[in-house]
C-alpha cells in the first residue's frame, strides 16, 4: 500500500466534494484486501447503493480489514467511528494510521 499525506486525501476529498473521498475508499480497499490475502475480505462497494445499511455494514467490513492491516495499531471499532462520524477528517486520520503501518505489512 502506497503512503499517501493525510492533508492531501482530506483537502482533496474536500475540494472535489466527496469524489475523492468515494475513490480514496475504492483504491484503499483493493490494497487492503491485496494486503491482508483477503481475509478479511471487504466487499465491493457497489453495497453503498443500498441506502444507509449498506454503506454501515460496508464501512464495517472496511474497518476491519483496517484492523488487521495495522494489526490492531487501530481497532476496527476506532476505525468505524473514524469513518462514520467524522468523514474526511477520520480517512485522513485512518491514512496516517496506515502510513504508520506501511513498513510492517
Amino acid at each position: 500500500m502506497p503512503k499517501r499525506e493525510p492533508i492531501a486525501v482530506f483537502l482533496l476529498s474536500f475540494i472535489t466534494f466527496g469524489l475523492y473521498a468515494w475513490y480514496w475508499l475504492v483504491k484503499t480497499k483493493g490494497e487492503l484486501n491485496a494486503a491482508n490475502h483477503n481475509q478479511p475480505r471487504i466487499p465491493t462497494a457497489w453495497m453503498w447503493l443500498i441506502p444507509f445499511i449498506g454503506t454501515i455494514w460496508w464501512e464495517w467490513k472496511y474497518s476491519e480489514g483496517v484492523e488487521k492491516y495495522t494489526k490492531k495499531d487501530c481497532s476496527q471499532v476506532v476505525a468505524f467511528i473514524l469513518l462514520f462520524l467524522l468523514g474526511f477528517i477520520g480517512m485522513a486520520i485512518l491514512q496516517t494510521f496506515l502510513n504508520k503501518n506501511y513498513s510492517k505489512s
